[in-house]
């Protein structure tokens, strides 16, 4: 009977009927994703300060480049060391109320430091308050979101929120270095921490902890998965962690390649190449604008790099980054000069590119062996970044004092990267099979 009636009405059988199409609707983790783009890009300006700070308060309070630059260090160190506490943090309170109060406490510390008179203040401020501030505000928090957020397109992810610190400083780094030339250091200071309680509001109206929230399943899933329960004794956590992958291998051969890229990226160019530029007779905002131009090309390179990862293998691009970043800071002493020229130029986007590509395959490799901990493992090897960093921003300054420049510390960071490019390409590969990537 029912071919009688299509043949005779000229319609289609039931099962011959298409499909309605699904309308398109964008993943709610894109949205996530973009509301932890703008906030890690706010939050970045406190990132941008450190390094045009040497010169005014040297030239200010006749505090030697050692003294302010152990400001600094202490800084970089508590970036990283906090980092897997509020990783753990995260699990316990939730993604939106760890990170309101991170910015908040940058905002007070770096808005103190317009009171300062002595340099154990400086220490206080800007090193301990704002690197507490900023450790929960690493990139714990990206690897945080991209872990819970997706299954699919983990490392493009990673990548474009690494590359978020990049664009922060490409915003505010020009806009710090004309205030600190032509108002001083205490307006940038305050815009600083304007900048970062701006983004408060951003984080507590917009930002979900889990996709679980609001009835979602992660982008590249088919099911929902449900919400884990708050896990309480954060810390306990974090440091029982760290144990259990301090037992193996591959953490070690991370947290050394990582302390090197901190070494050789914050420590040493974000903190001492402007007043290495200014020592070769380069005004401080164009030496700035450099930087912010690695800012620019580091966007494309961590987004590219967060590409590769999903398609190769994480160790091999490892080693690659680090042979060439070391062979470009072997060249930089002879590039330093009064004024900007292609040579400079040439060094500025082929350094770019590799500034901060190093995180979508270490975080990856961290996901590869540790699983549901990778996060919290990942602050861990962040914190040796961080101390790698802290380290060189110390003996940077001190080794300005002590030789009149910065030579030797561009070529101790050129042969470390070597070391770094060796280590990587022996870190195992894990033979089960890697959670999706």
């Amino acid at each position: 009977m029912l071919c009688d009636v299509t043949q005779t009405t000229g319609l289609p059988a039931p099962e011959q009927i298409p499909p309605a199409r699904r309308p398109f609707r964008i993943h709610r983790a894109w949205f996530v994703a973009a509301v932890t783009f703008v906030t890690i890009i706010g939050a970045a300006a406190f990132a941008s300060l450190p390094g045009l700070l040497i010169e005014p308060l040297h030239e200010e309070f006749d505090w030697s480049r050692g003294t302010i630059g152990f400001a600094v260090s202490v800084n970089l160190a508590l970036y990283g060391l906090t980092a897997p506490f509020a990783a753990a943090l995260m699990d316990r309170f939730g993604i939106r109320r760890v990170v309101a109060v991170a910015l908040t406490v940058i905002a007070v510390g770096s808005g103190l430091t317009v009171f300062m008179t002595e340099s154990w203040q400086l220490i206080l401020f800007w090193g301990i308050l704002v690197g507490l501030g900023s450790g929960s505000m690493a990139l714990a928090f990206a690897a945080t979101v991209t872990n819970r957020w997706f299954v699919a397109r983990r490392g493009l992810v990673t990548g474009i929120l690494t590359a978020a610190g990049a664009s922060g400083q490409l915003v505010f780094l020009p806009l710090l270095a004309w205030l600190v030339e032509n108002h001083g250091w205490r307006p940038a200071a305050i815009t600083v921490a304007l900048a970062a309680l701006a983004v408060v509001p951003f984080v507590w109206l917009l930002l979900r902890d889990h996709p679980a929230d609001v009835g979602l399943p992660p982008y590249g899933a088919e099911e929902v998965t449900p919400k884990p329960a708050p896990v309480p004794g954060a810390a306990r956590r974090a440091v029982t962690v760290l144990f259990s992958a301090a037992r193996t291998g591959p953490f070690w051969l991370l947290a050394g390649t990582f302390a090197i890229c901190g070494a050789s990226t914050n420590g040493l160019v974000k903190t001492h190449f402007v007043p290495a530029a200014h020592d070769h007779g380069m005004p401080i905002t164009a030496a700035a604008s450099l930087l912010a131009v690695i800012g620019v090309v580091d966007v494309v390179g961590t987004i590219a790099s967060g590409w590769f990862t999903d398609r190769f293998e994480a160790r091999r691009l490892l080693a690659v980054y680090y042979a060439l970043r070391g062979i470009s800071l072997l060249f930089l002493p002879m590039l330093l000069a009064p004024s900007v020229h292609p040579p400079m130029l040439f060094f500025i986007v082929f350094y770019g590119l590799d500034w901060v590509a190093t995180v979508p395959p270490t975080i990856a490799l961290c996901r590869e062996h540790y699983g549901e901990d990778s996060a919290i493992v990942f602050g861990w090897v962040l914190a040796s970044h961080q101390v790698g960093a802290a380290a060189v921003a110390f003996a940077g300054g001190v080794a300005r004092d002590a030789f009149g420049s910065y030579d030797v510390v561009w070529y101790a960071s050129g042969a470390l990267c070597a070391v770094a490019a060796l280590m990587a390409l022996i870190i195992r590969r894990r033979p089960a099979a890697a959670s999706p990537a």
